[in-house]
């Protein structure tokens, strides 16, 4: 199966441009920070390790307790990536499986820290979304309950786009939902080309 990664920094809009992949042509999708995520609320094991690192607090009534979590990475470097160890790993395993069961010309892994975490190794290709940096910090502002602070500390931890363009089969510049559609169309086409 071919794998093709998705990635872009917070606000880019890759998770859009990779529901334009499935909607228009049937691309199987698996969205690493969803399946993550979950992974973390429903595995004993994780949940278990990740107690173990941050304490009791990490999960409230049974859930993960997300503002404590990011709390807590957000002033310690080594515990987010204690924590990146413990569920990079699992999720890794699950997409495995995941993709044994698809039936299309190839999937797309989108994952916002796809080089960061190393699993761009993975992808046979690589698609970078972009946007403007001020654009991307409006629509995280509008999307999440969070502030110019926290949006930008991510954004520092993040590859730049200029870093992950270099490493990329194919950018998609996410201005427009129109130009956008039309990139996401000839991106298909030359993937597909590709692929043979």
């Amino acid at each position: 199966m071919i794998i093709v990664g998705i990635t872009g920094g917070i606000g880019s809009g890759k998770t859009t441009v990779a529901k334009v992949f499935q909607d228009a042509y049937g691309i199987p999708v698996y969205i690493a920070d969803d399946e993550a995520k979950r992974l973390m609320n429903d595995s004993k094991i994780i949940k278990q390790e990740l107690i173990a690192l941050f304490g009791e607090n990490a999960y409230k009534e049974g859930k993960l307790n997300k503002t404590y979590l990011s709390q807590e990475i957000f002033n310690d470097k080594s515990k987010l990536e204690k924590m990146n160890a413990i569920v990079h790993p699992r999720v890794a395993q699950h997409f495995k499986n995941w993709v044994e069961e698809q039936d299309a010309p190839y999937v797309l892994k989108e994952a916002a820290i796809l080089f960061e975490s190393g699993s761009y190794k993975q992808c046979d290709y690589i698609i970078t979304v972009t946007a403007p940096l001020s654009t991307r910090v409006e629509r995280v502002l509008k999307r999440d309950n969070t502030t110019k602070e926290k949006v930008q500390s991510i954004v520092e931890n993040q590859w730049s786009d200029e870093k992950k363009i270099e490493l990329s089969n194919f950018v998609i510049v996410n201005k427009t939902f129109e130009k956008t559609r039309e990139q996401v169309h000839e991106t298909h086409s030359k993937i597909l080309n590709l692929i043979g």
